[in-house]
């Protein structure tokens, strides 16, 4: 490419076109793809209903952070442009309407799901369809369950439109007083402590909404009225957190934002769509909310629809996943730290269990020789395993420092309770920075050992959440190697003590050094192309949307460095573009298991796969919060065995997949791959081949070439 053009390469456009898609976008272009799988008929039937309920789940975060956001940017003035040269307006007036689309979208999903659950004698019925001892059942249960948290509201000059929580649903209802005391509006809070749906009893799979239960016995409620027209609503509000930079505590600041949040501007209300006109008039005047943030829907609240699904033993569901665990640690009788000297570990999430870390802490927690546990907290699970480990070594003495990201967003709250926990038996608990959200996964344990002291380090790509890491792919890294063990207490130090490392020995982090090393890599590929050598660049994430590093990629594609990515969510970058991106393939993978790991492979003046391939893995995705705002790692992957697990099992199954696999286009279009029956699925893969790392013994009796060859594998 001549000079001049690339000129266009280094700017905001290319040949007169926006070098990048719209961040969001991509991420609404990634909730279709959500919706699609709950579409697919492949999908057991229960599962397709969960991704309705996942797919909804995530507009409203999407809708309290990312819209909110671009509204405040609005009513401030603010015309600061996004990368695709959209203001914050502009992008607004192409957002709304692909919602809109979208949650059409989901609900005529849901409608059709419900057909043929119906089809399966799985019901969510109306009080008429319910046969006789059900309705009375019900009359019970009405009595006994739900009216004793109930708040009836009248609004009235004497009683004001109420305030409702974010995220809260309301009985909007018309009264008449049968007693000659005139008309009034009233309102019935659903109470939160409440099930949206109630089981009826009996064997049978049958249910009825909360609202229809107490539609049906609402004169209980109000006596003296009946009710001449109804309907349920729910509301969404502005989520964003404001905590005071200049705070002397934290913990206090985030106790008042979490307040705030609760009371923020109203940005979204669902009404059913039988609620009569007036009273919708009635709800939209009280709310003081613009018709556009209205939306008519046939069911208000689809999230919770998850709540009639079954853990398990259903014929409906996916086939319950065995998770394995590591051979290598049984070989050394389950003595975490043994396996780990011997050599380099790598578990991967789901398929392989999650309690290898948690046995990682717990045998730390109780091991007398053991003087020292640092952790990293930025989610994890209510009753958690992990800080239950933390609390048991504290309490026994050793030395514990726990750092509790409270910026970990909708976590903030439970964050704060377990740094309370931790801090009552006697860990050290730090908040990390305050302008910096500290994102990385890391566990040190300091052991003595020899007459000396032995350091083991745990990195990861996922948080240390039990729940979460049965459903997202990830990868737990365990090391005993010394460079390593010193750049994780290096990294401790920095959040603890502001203790700015002068070098890292073989870690990058963010946002020290990460974004720089980073695009040497992609630099030195360039190199190994202009010089006639092999170039080539793997990369697994769940987002791309730098433009400095998507710039840098473009470089690498225009002096031939061949490009694989396979971005799960939001991508910016546009592939297959002439002269721009010809050389960069990306794919994204949706299915069973929510692709979560981060993987960053550089061919090395070779083709990759090789054995001389670079290999990282990362917490941190290419966006620039994460390179620039986040404490992350970027932590090299040098044993052989455990090379070749991530290099030729896990990236070349990725790579290979094709029934869970869409293809994005320059024109930002995600196609699926049209494949048949038989077509491979990564996802199934990992779910039957134990992984090499983890085969311990078993690993010596089975041919190498037989354990990393995937071309006569199938389902």
């Amino acid at each position: 490419m001549s000079e001049n053009k690339r000129l266009y390469v280094d700017g905001e456009t290319f040949d007169g076109c926006q070098k990048y898609f719209n961040r969001e976008l991509s991420w609404l272009s990634f909730n279709r793809r959500v919706v699609e799988e709950a579409k697919n008929r492949l999908n057991p039937l229960l599962e397709r209903l969960r991704f309705v309920a996942i797919s909804c789940s995530n507009l409203d975060e999407f809708y309290t952070v990312r819209v909110a956001g671009l509204r405040s940017m609005v009513s401030a003035g603010l015309t600061t442009k996004s990368a695709d040269e959209l203001t914050p307006k502009q992008q607004l007036n192409r957002i709304l309407p692909a919602i809109v689309d979208l949650i059409a979208e989901q609900q005529e999903t849901f409608q059709e799901i419900t057909r043929e659950l119906h089809d399966q004698n799985i019901l969510i019925l109306k009080f008429q369809d319910l046969f006789d001892d059900e309705k009375v059942w019900l009359g019970k249960f009405f009595r006994d369950e739900i009216f004793p948290v109930l708040t009836p509201l009248a609004v009235d000059p004497a009683h004001p439109f109420p305030f409702l929580l974010n995220g809260g649903a309301c009985l909007a209802l018309m009264l008449k007083g049968m007693k000659g005391n005139g008309e009034m509006e009233g309102l019935i809070p659903m109470p939160s402590q409440l099930g949206r749906f109630v089981e009826l009893p009996g064997n049978s799979s049958r249910y009825i909404c909360l609202e229809h239960v107490i539609s049906e016995f609402v004169s209980e409620v109000f006596p003296d009225f009946e009710v001449v027209g109804q309907g349920l609503f729910r509301l969404l509000r502005d989520s964003e957190l404001e905590v005071d930079d200049e705070a002397e505590d934290l913990m206090l600041s985030f106790e008042t934002a979490l307040r705030r949040r609760q009371r923020g501007g109203i940005i979204q209300v669902m009404i059913d769509h039988e609620m009569p006109v007036g009273l919708e008039r009635f709800v939209i005047s009280k709310l003081e909310c613009d018709e556009a943030d209205v939306h008519k829907v046939k069911f208000v609240g689809l999230h919770q629809v998850e709540e009639i699904i079954p853990q398990d033993g259903n014929d409906f569901l996916w086939h319950p996943l065995n998770a394995r665990f590591p051979e290598r640690i049984r070989d050394f009788g389950g003595d975490c730290f043994a396996a780990i000297r011997a050599k380099d570990i790598i578990v991967h999430h789901p398929y392989e269990s999650f309690d290898v870390v948690v046995q990682f802490l717990r045998q730390a927690a109780i091991d007398p020789a053991v003087v020292a546990i640092k952790q990293t907290l930025y989610r994890t699970s209510e009753n958690s395993p992990i800080v239950a480990a933390l609390i048991e070594a504290a309490e026994s003495g050793k030395s514990v420092t726990a750092i509790i990201e409270l910026k970990a967003r909708f976590d903030e709250a439970a964050n704060m309770s377990l740094a309370r926990d931790l801090e009552r038996a006697g860990a050290q608990v730090v908040y990390g920075f305050l302008d910096l959200k500290t994102h990385a996964k890391v566990s040190l344990i300091v052991r003595r050992e020899n007459k000396g002291l032995r350091n083991y380090a745990h990195f990861g790509t996922g948080n240390y959440h039990p729940i979460t890491a049965k459903v997202y792919t990830d990868l737990s890294f365990f090391t005993s190697d010394p460079a390593m063990c010193r750049d994780a207490a290096r990294i401790f130090n920095y959040i603890t003590g502001y203790a700015k490392p002068v070098e890292m020995e073989k870690i990058f982090i963010a946002p020290l050094r990460l974004r720089s090393n980073l695009e040497k890599l992609i630099e030195q590929e360039i190199d190994f192309a202009k010089s006639g050598r092999a170039a080539s660049i793997w990369a697994k994430m769940n987002a791309l949307v730098d433009p400095d590093i998507i710039n840098l990629l473009y470089k690498a594609s225009d002096n031939g460095v061949k490009i694989e990515l396979i971005i799960r969510g939001m991508c910016c970058l546009k592939p297959n573009v002439t002269g721009l991106s010809e050389n960069i393939r990306v794919r994204s993978i949706v299915g069973r298991f929510l692709e979560h790991s981060r993987i960053i492979c550089f061919g090395n003046g070779e083709p990759l796969p090789s054995d001389e391939a670079k290999i990282f893995i990362s917490s941190a995705d290419w966006m620039a919060r994460n390179l620039d705002r986040r404490l992350e790692h970027f932590v090299p992957i040098e044993n052989p065995t455990v090379r070749r697990q991530v290099l030729d099992e896990i990236m070349v199954a990725n790579l290979k997949d094709e029934k869970n696999t869409w293809i994005l286009n320059s024109d930002g279009i995600y196609n699926r791959l049209e494949v048949g029956t038989d077509a491979f699925s990564a996802h199934k893969y990992f779910m039957t081949y134990p992984s090499l790392s983890g085969m311990g013994s078993a690993l010596e009796k089975v041919s190498p070439a037989n354990l990393i060859s995937l071309d006569n594998r199938k389902d």
